[in-house]
């Protein structure tokens, strides 16, 4: 390891140039077999597929080293030919054919190009997200079940989550000082907790403080220690975090919380372990890694302590990883429901929770479209929120808090008129007895002035004034 910072790749900055990028979908609801949600079928190469029974589709489980394919969706309620999927070098373009009506980010559609986060679904049957992935790292030492944790309590299958992985394996065994970085709520301290557990000193127990709560006229006090009657006679001995540290690790979170001063005296600590407790002449060594933990822009660092940390490890987001979504829903539920059996029984069938929890597309659609400001912390209280609210066991809407609180971002702009089906457009007209301003909003034109000029196209049936 050099003496400079290395930094990884991280979501925010995209693979590096020229990296291969996978095109294809990502399974995000499937009632029919929910153990298959996070399966990945790419589309590069492969010649026009269709999705339906016995379809073309190449699904698989995707992992570190290997792919295993799973076979097409043979879910009843799919059409042998629901979906046409045309693969071109510059888009992929969806058709659909069977009797499912098919829906494109909420909106109902027929024929359309997709996109990179476009949501598909198909009637209440399958949820598709367009995902773009790079591939995957060389195989994993443990592989974990189909998602669920590893041992280290991530989640998430998701070409994202399989190179974090990895990530964290490589900084575990390496013995340097870790800077964590990464938005509220996305599991800093997750990650300090495996780069302990999974290096050579997890057997000892880890220290952990937040810099937040030490004081600067107590800091000295705080992380050197001090001897016995010092400064007050009667004063315990005292060993301080960095003796407390010594054989283990010193996580630091919201680190960059501590006053510059404190920081310059953290400087040969970082270099060597040496530390004084106060009250005593001679210096002593701590054995230590420090891994810091701060959301703060890394300018907020002194940029001589800032050069101890070799390695940097940036928490992805959960925007960068939405495709691990549904199987964190899944993980979260079951986490918060694991001591009550009263919510077990209500959510779960026959309160098994290897059943699974019934969560509806119109839910599942919010989860990924929302705006994501403390990522995990926020869906975790999402799904509280649709846990109070539920009816007959299923998880469908969020309280009037959330829905006051949080509003969902639109994955893509006004829908294209020219996908839109007249047979589904006349639906709707008639189901707003033909008047023309509701229906425009429900079906996500731009403006009413483009319903109109589609109605006279295709010749459909509008309430005539008079």
């Amino acid at each position: 390891m050099s003496d400079t910072t290395t930094h990884e790749w991280s979501p925010e900055r995209g693979p590096p140039r020229g990296e291969p990028v996978e095109r294809g979908f990502c399974i995000m609801a499937f009632p029919e077999a929910p153990g298959r949600v996070g399966e990945f079928a790419n589309l590069e190469g492969q010649s026009d597929p269709v999705l339906g029974r016995h379809g073309t589709l190449p699904w698989g489980r995707h992992r570190p080293g290997t792919i295993e394919p799973t076979g097409p969706l043979n879910d009843p309620q799919l059409s042998r030919k629901q979906l046409q999927v045309t693969v071109r070098r510059d888009q992929i373009e969806i058709e659909n054919l069977g009797r499912l009506p098919l829906r494109l980010n909420g909106q109902p559609a027929t024929r359309c190009p997709v996109h990179e986060g476009d949501l598909i679904e198909l009637g209440d049957r399958v949820m598709l997200r367009v995902s773009h992935r790079r591939p995957l790292p060389p195989s994993a030492s443990e592989m974990v079940p189909w998602g669920g944790p590893d041992a280290a309590g991530w989640v998430g299958e998701s070409d994202v989550s399989w190179h974090f992985r990895e990530r964290l394996r490589f900084v575990s065994a390496r013995g340097v000082h870790v800077l964590v970085t990464g938005p509220s709520g996305s599991g800093k301290e997750f990650v300090a907790r495996a780069l302990h557990a999974q290096s050579g000193r997890g057997h000892h127990a880890l220290v952990t403080r937040s810099a937040a709560t030490i004081p600067e006229s107590l800091a000295d006090a705080e992380l050197f220690g001090n001897t016995r009657g010092y400064p007050n006679p009667g004063m315990p001995a005292r060993p301080g975090l960095i003796g407390e540290a010594d054989g283990s690790t010193l996580f630091l979170d919201e680190f960059g919380e501590l006053p510059e001063p404190v920081q310059a005296r953290l400087l040969r600590v970082a270099d060597d372990g040496e530390y004084t407790r106060l009250g005593e002449a001679r210096a002593r060594r701590s054995d230590l890694r420090i891994i810091a933990a701060t959301n703060r822009d890394l300018a907020s660092l002194k940029h001589d302590l800032r050069a101890r940390f070799k390695i940097h490890v940036t928490v992805p987001p959960l925007e960068d990883r939405l495709d691990d979504i549904p199987l964190l829903v899944v993980h979260l539920i079951r986490r918060i429901v694991a001591e009550d059996e009263g919510l077990q029984q209500r959510l779960f069938a026959e309160g098994q929770l290897d059943r699974g929890p019934r969560v509806s597309f119109r839910l599942l659609r919010r989860l990924l479209t929302e705006r994501y400001t403390t990522h995990v912390r926020q869906l975790e209280g999402l799904l509280w929120s649709a846990i109070a609210y539920a009816r007959d066991g299923v998880l469908d809407q969020l309280g009037p808090e959330m829905q006051a609180s949080s509003l969902p971002s639109q994955p893509s702009g006004p829908v294209d008129p020219g996908t839109l089906d007249p047979v589904l457009v006349q639906a709707v007209l008639d189901r707003h007895g033909g008047h023309q301003e509701p229906a425009w909003r429900e079906l996500g034109l731009s403006s009413r002035h483009v319903l109109a000029r589609f109605v006279k196209k295709h010749g459909l049936r509008v309430r005539q004034r008079g």
